[in-house]
């Protein structure tokens, strides 16, 4: 079956190493890819897609450097809140996907700033994955599933209380940059995700890019379990 692609999730890797092949500092990297996913927000929206998903940090990244930390973490704050007038602009839907605690305020206020300025768009829908891991996700659910006194547990009840449960499962999701693997990216709704991974390095992806996916997913045969 050849489905829509509705919802493309994006595992945006390799800035580091663009950086690194061209004698520049990581940092440079992380500001070229806030670039290209800027990029690949314009282009989905304009091919239709209702909902994009990019893995920006996770639970693990804490782990690097703390120069690069406290840079990323800057990035998601100043450089991202100098965009949310061109993103209200444009129709664009900014929701936060991942745990609060732990990040800075000046993130979480960028985020909050962000969320209510495009609350009201109609447009692409773009979750911002910020300090996200899948299994952080679904232990968070089930904590708060428990503490709203649920007792009997099932895909419907489960799926109320992830972070964005208003969000449908995606249909495909890419990782750039040449890594196989999932690195714990939406781990609970990816069952039946048709799963896209690329060797360009996240900062050279554009509007070419984002359209040779679109079309790689419209050559998947969707079964979902059944036949053709």
């Amino acid at each position: 079956m050849k489905g829509k692609l509705d919802h493309l999730a994006i595992i945006m890797d390799g800035n580091g190493r663009w950086a690194q092949m061209r004698g520049l500092e990581r940092t440079a990297g992380h500001k070229a890819g806030a670039a290209a996913a800027i990029k690949a927000a314009e282009c989905a929206s304009e091919h239709g897609i209702r909902f994009l998903t990019l893995y920006c940090f996770s639970t693990e990244n804490w782990k690097r450097p703390t120069g690069e930390v406290s840079f990323l973490m800057g990035l998601f704050s100043s450089e991202f809140r100098n965009h949310i007038s061109e993103i209200k602009d444009k129709g664009f839907r900014v929701l936060h996907l991942g745990r609060r605690e732990g990040l800075p305020s000046s993130v979480l206020s960028t985020i909050d700033e962000a969320v209510a300025a495009t609350a009201g768009n109609k447009g692409l829908t773009v979750q911002l994955a910020i300090n996200y891991g899948g299994e952080d996700e679904l232990e968070r659910a089930i904590r708060k599933a428990l503490e709203s006194g649920e007792t009997a547990f099932d895909h419907t009840v489960i799926s109320r209380y992830l972070d964005n449960p208003e969000v449908p499962p995606p249909d495909f999701i890419v990782r750039s940059g040449g890594e196989k693997r999932l690195s714990g990216f939406l781990l609970y709704q990816s069952s039946y995700a048709e799963i896209g991974f690329y060797d360009k390095l996240w900062p050279d992806w554009d509007e070419n890019m984002i359209e040779s996916i679109i079309s790689d997913f419209h050559k998947r045969d969707r079964r979902f379990g059944g036949l053709s």
